[in-house]
């Protein structure tokens, strides 16, 4: 757990009950104020290639960068990340191998969330939890079209059915959300490891009721109890 400028943070992944690789990849980058996760796909070790390709270029933004170019270098990380992914599935020729990416930044009173998947960025503002991201995936479609819930979607046999990742396509399209970050809100930054089993009332109890020591190890263990099927990762900032 660290505390710079006016934000606290803690992490966890874990491998899950499952797997026998961690395919997800988390980073956090306090002196940026840039904290992220992917989730990789693609068999023979190829995810874990994937999601550290990702974690691994973002590392790499210099310090010191204002506002507007920091976002821009991540923006830019991310892309060679997709370049690079593209180059290494030729070289092996073994299928697509891809990963999820989503990243939190905060600058000035301020938060961009840039992301391409399933990935996602919750935030609890006055004990009311919001999904910020959308997930592209082929269930989303039902989710915004008001034929489901984003709960409902999770358990849906095409969940995992992902429409944009990192390294997938020829160009990486990346959306991205932007709003004021106030004192007291709290960011949940996470895979769907953790978004199968934890619905949004749950996570609005732990992310409420948990402090900052504890909080991500509770929302493993949530995903732990319901079975642990996928790599699991959470990421919470509190803003100070």
């Amino acid at each position: 757990m660290s505390q710079l400028h006016n934000y606290r943070y803690t992490v966890q992944t874990h491998v899950g009950l499952k797997r026998k690789v961690n395919e997800d990849a988390v980073l956090a980058l306090p002196d940026h104020n840039i904290w992220l996760v992917a989730d990789g796909m693609g068999g023979h070790q190829a995810g874990d290639f994937a999601s550290q390709a990702v974690a691994d270029a973002v590392a790499m933004i210099p310090l010191g960068l204002e506002p507007a170019a920091r976002m821009h270098a991540l923006r830019d990380a991310i892309s060679g990340a997709h370049r690079l992914i593209r180059a290494e599935a030729e070289a092996r020729g073994s299928g697509v191998i891809g990963a999820t990416v989503v990243a939190l930044m905060m600058a000035n009173g301020h938060f961009v969330g840039l992301w391409a998947g399933d990935s996602r960025i919750y935030r609890l503002r006055n004990g009311l939890i919001e999904m910020l991201t959308t997930d592209h995936s082929s269930v989303a479609e039902y989710v915004l079209a008001g034929r489901m819930t984003w709960d409902e979607a999770e358990q849906h046999p095409q969940s995992n059915a992902i429409t944009r990742a990192v390294g997938v396509g020829d160009e990486l399209e990346l959306d991205k959300i932007r709003g004021q970050a106030q004192t007291g809100d709290r960011f949940l930054i996470c895979s769907d490891g953790l978004t199968k089993y934890a619905t949004f009332s749950m996570l609005q109890d732990i992310l409420g009721t948990t402090p900052i020591e504890t909080v991500v190890e509770r929302l493993v263990q949530v995903a732990l109890a319901g079975g642990g099927a996928d790599n699991i990762s959470a990421i919470v900032v509190d803003v100070l």
